[in-house]
């Protein structure tokens, strides 16, 4: 009994330490743990920057993914609960990869998708605006990989549902964090 016990252990730590390693994230835009343009800073709320979301491109998602998700996210936000500035799930298993702009007003995303209100009260991508002097902010972009072609949350739901409900259903997700302050 303990030697198939640690067998089994041994595969399942084995599969998800694959899973967890096999998608690929990267972007001509941003890059891990660098300085964000002002092209990717918020319009709004005190901030002058162009509010485009960054390009993103994708690959080696794991077996059974269905649809992808696109999040962005700021863990350092003054908030209890950060700072959600872009949510779109049910994009198409076959997209690869997101323009630069796809997710700002008047951008263009995968026919099929659905993005969700920000924590700017918009349902576009709200680029970084970090309050001045707060100091350096992370902002998480990440690309998650669903079992589900359609995410199941209603479509006006708030951003920690979904959030909630990828954390729950993701078979694999990968982030690159981006920097930027005021």
């Amino acid at each position: 009994f303990v030697m198939q016990f640690l067998k089994l252990s041994l595969a399942a730590l084995s599969a998800l330490s694959f899973t967890a390693n096999a998608v690929q994230l990267s972007s001509p835009d941003i890059k891990e743990g660098h300085f964000m343009a002002k092209t990717f800073e918020f319009a709004g709320f005190g901030c002058a920057g162009a509010n485009k979301s960054p390009a993103l491109n994708w690959s080696d998602l794991p077996a059974g993914t269905k649809s992808v998700a696109v999040t962005a996210y700021d863990p350092d936000a003054p908030t209890e609960a950060g700072w959600w500035h872009w949510l779109v799930v049910d994009i198409p298993v076959a997209t690869t990869s997101l323009a630069q702009g796809a997710g700002s007003e008047g951008g263009k995303l995968p026919e099929g998708s659905r993005s969700f209100i920000n924590d700017f009260g918009v349902k576009n991508f709200g680029g970084a605006c970090p309050p001045e002097g707060h100091g350096m902010h992370r902002y998480q972009f990440t690309v998650w990989a669903l079992p589900d072609a359609r995410l199941e949350v209603p479509d006006n739901a708030n951003p920690a549902l979904v959030g909630y409900m990828l954390n729950a259903k993701a078979l694999a997700k990968k982030t690159l964090t981006a920097t930027y302050a005021r």
